[in-house]
Parts: C-alpha cells; sequence; structure tokens
C-alpha cells in the first residue's frame, strides 16, 4: 500500500508528491527539516522538538509554515493515515519557491513537505551487539547547530563509514571528535559520561538533553568536553543517540575494539530508561 505523504497543504500518495524545481529547498538547500520518533502510534519527545524547530526557522529567519499546533496535526494525520506504529515522522521547511536568487524572495510562503517511515525502534537488534563506527574529517560549514538540509559533507561521511563496513561514522575537527554523522557522541571513563558542549559546531541533540536529564536523575556524572578519538577508543564505553537510534553502544572505532566489545552497562541503563520514558509518554498522549 501506498503511503500518504503531506506537501503544501495537500495528503497524498507518495508517488503523486511533487515539488517545484524553484523550490529554495531544492535549489539551495534553503531550508531545515525534523525527524519525530512515533512509538504505539503517538508523537513523542514532541516539546523539545518543537523548540529546536523554532530555533532553525528563526536562525535562517524563515517563517512558521502554519501554526505550531498545525505542524503537529498534520504529523499526527500522517500517522494515523499511515497506521504508523513505530518509526519516524520526517517533516521538512524551505524559504519556499521564487525564482533562482542568493537574495531571500519577498512575500513568499515557506514550503512544508512530510512523510513517515516504518523503524524498530525499541528493539532495535544493533542494542544488543552495539555497533562500530569510522573516523573523518569534519568538512561541514560552522553552523551546525542549524538542523539544516544541507547535509552532502554527511552523506559523504555516511558512505565514507558504509564503505568500511562500519554503522556510523565520527567526524574529527582539529584532533576532536565533533559529533556522529547523524548522531551526537559520547564516551563513559569511569563512570563518567562525556560529550563535547553546545556550541555552532555541533547539533543540539534532542536525545542528548534528554539522556541528561536521565543522568541526572539516576546521578550519573556528565563532563562536558572536548575529546580525541585516543580518548574514545581508550574509554569504558562509547555510545550515539538520535531519533532512530535512542541509544546505541559504541563497540569498535576505525577498527579498534573498545573495553571488551560488547555494550557496556550505562549504555544499556541509558537505553532502558530512554525506552521507558518514551513509552510512559506515548501512551499517555492524546
Amino acid at each position: 500500500m501506498s503511503r500518504t505523504v503531506y506537501v503544501n497543504g495537500e495528503y497524498v500518495r507518495e508517488e503523486d508528491a511533487k515539488i517545484s524545481i524553484f523550490d529554495r529547498g531544492f535549489i539551495f538547500g534553503d531550508g531545515i527539516y525534523e525527524v519525530v520518533p512515533v512509538i504505539n502510534g503517538k508523537l513523542v519527545d514532541q516539546d523539545y522538538f518543537l523548540e529546536r524547530l523554532d530555533r532553525s526557522l528563526t536562525e535562517l529567519s524563515i517563517a512558521w509554515p502554519c501554526s505550531r499546533q498545525e505542524y503537529l496535526n498534520v504529523l499526527k494525520q500522517l500517522i494515523r493515515r499511515n497506521d504508523l506504529q513505530e518509526g519516524i515522522v520526517y517533516s521538512q521547511v524551505t524559504r519556499g519557491i521564487a525564482d533562482r536568487d542568493f537574495i531571500f524572495p519577498e512575500n513568499t510562503p515557506p514550503s512544508f513537505v512530510a512523510f513517515t517511515s516504518v523503524m524498530e525502534l525499541l528493539d532495535n537488534p544493533a542494542a544488543e551487539t552495539g555497533i562500530s563506527v569510522s573516523s573523518s574529517e569534519d568538512i561541514r560549514w560552522k553552523r551546525r547547530d542549524i538542523k539544516s538540509v544541507n547535509l552532502l559533507a554527511q552523506c559523504l561521511a555516511k558512505q565514507d563509514a558504509h564503505s568500511k563496513g562500519a554503522s556510523e561514522g565520527w567526524m574529527v575537527e582539529d584532533g576532536f571528535v565533533t559529533e556522529g554523522v547523524s548522531s551526537s557522541a559520547y564516551i563513559v571513563k569511569d563512570g563518567k559520561i562525556i560529550t563535547r558542549p553546545l556550541s555552532n559546531l555541533i547539533l543540539p541533540g534532542i536525545r542528548r538533553r534528554t539522556l541528561f536529564e536521565i543522568a541526572e536523575r539516576e546521578s550519573i556524572e556528565v563532563e562536558q568536553r572536548l575529546f580525541t578519538l585516543e580518548e574514545a577508543v581508550n574509554a569504558d564505553e562509547a555510545f550515539i543517540s538520535s531519533a532512530t537510534t535512542i541509544t546505541l553502544a559504541v563497540v569498535c572505532i576505525d577498527d579498534q575494539i573498545i573495553a571488551d566489545g560488547k555494550p557496556g552497562e550505562i549504555t544499556l541503563k541509558l537505553r532502558e530508561l530512554y525506552k521507558k520514558r518514551l513509552v510512559e509518554e506515548a501512551n499517555s498522549a492524546d
């Protein structure tokens, strides 16, 4: 059965979905996107997602395409129309359709598209085994805090990781890990979680934010500082977080095994606590 997707005010079959060749997202990558997990047919982490979406739009001076509630209603309608129980909703807002010109067009309404994808989030088999990552140079622009649709550098890094048999890439700049290609990056040493502090050089991850809240509640120390690949290889644990992975242990970096090569205690604990939080949020959602 064909998926139903959303394109600028209309719900259409995916094979019938079209955007203009003059859409600035298509021509310039002039837009932002968000990915929201769906558990038991409900959006989760939605408050933090709306906050980050608003920030990205504001940083690029792109207007909301509708009210926040209307935006949420579109995503919820897609979940219902596609009978999505577990997976994600992807949504994208661009500056809109205008003749090609670098200057922002005036009086141009933003474009808004969205679609669902089925994914196994809670019982991901990789949670039991952990994943491997490979490192690559971080060649992205300097406003990585904006969730922009400009993802060519990430595509190159992800393809490089895939070609090396890794599931994810960790990007490195000036000798320090910035973040994963499509995730936040962490290591654990002596019971302490270590991750890079927020700045314009990394995306403010929603899962990162929630994991901090869980860690504080569980009295797990978090240190926000730069760390190197060498530190990561010699850590007790390493892991990633994202909308599609929740948390997953990293057990190998550039073919070097971390600790005993198995998901660590803190990583597994955080994942189970996060899963519980997501299920509770889904069950209490309207």
